[in-house]
């Protein structure tokens, strides 16, 4: 299997989706050298970190992290170009799988019913063919035990990107962008949302105020990374 492996590679190699470099047969999505240069945040063992203070007098979450700071022009930004505009979900599946495997140890997280990726507009998603979020939601779906609802929580509203927005401009434009579609069976549950950039924290407020809609949802949030706005 190695042997095929490394033949494939040789004839068709594949570059490290952070530096660009070629891959090596035991490395799969980011090379070892990306991997040790990543900028873990570390937030699991810190409660109150950056992300969930975001949500501060806003929304009540049980829980808030991110798996690793974004930095212009840094090896996060790069994978996450790939992750959205360029269809490499793999860098989606890694950061899942990475902060599965600790995540599954925190108490809160533990007590997760649901994971959430927050929704595309149906056209969005026409045009992309994706969900950026959905590999990384589905891999910590299998690491934390969990189902994964991609159904529960829709965008109602198409929306142009946000980057260009201020943070006023942002909160306004998000509140009225998400729905929910619940039954009794969603009645108490610990959802956790799922999204692959926190800035100003106001899509991911949206979307937990639409599931805070569900009587006796709970709220947790788990981002690939955390940019400074």
């Amino acid at each position: 299997m190695n042997a095929l492996k490394n033949l494939l590679n040789l004839l068709f190699p594949t570059a490290c989706k952070g530096c660009a470099s070629q891959l090596f047969s035991y490395e799969t999505t980011i090379c070892l050298r990306c991997q040790h240069e990543l900028p873990l945040t570390n937030h699991l063992a810190n409660p109150e970190n950056e992300t969930f203070k975001k949500f501060y007098g806003k929304l009540a979450v049980e829980h808030a992290s991110s798996v690793v700071y974004f930095h212009k022009k840094g090896i996060v930004q790069q994978l996450i170009h790939h992750l959205k505009y360029k269809g490499a979900q793999d860098v989606g599946h890694f950061f899942g799988t990475l902060y599965a495997s600790s995540a599954k140890e925190d108490l809160i997280l533990k007590t997760v019913d649901q994971i959430i990726p927050v929704p595309l507009h149906p056209k969005k998603l026409q045009e992309r063919g994706y969900n950026q979020v959905t590999t990384f939601g589905a891999s910590l779906a299998q690491g934390l035990n969990v189902p994964m609802n991609e159904t529960l929580l829709e965008r109602k509203r198409y929306s142009k990107t946000q980057t260009q927005k201020n943070i006023f401009g942002r909160s306004e434009l998000s509140t009225a962008l998400f729905d929910v579609r619940f039954s009794e069976n969603e009645h108490g549950k610990h959802f956790l949302l799922v999204d692959d950039v926190i800035t100003t924290g106001a899509t991911l407020e949206a979307c937990g105020k639409a599931l805070l809609k569900i009587p006796g949802a709970k709220i947790s949030v788990v981002t690939i990374a955390y940019a400074h706005s």
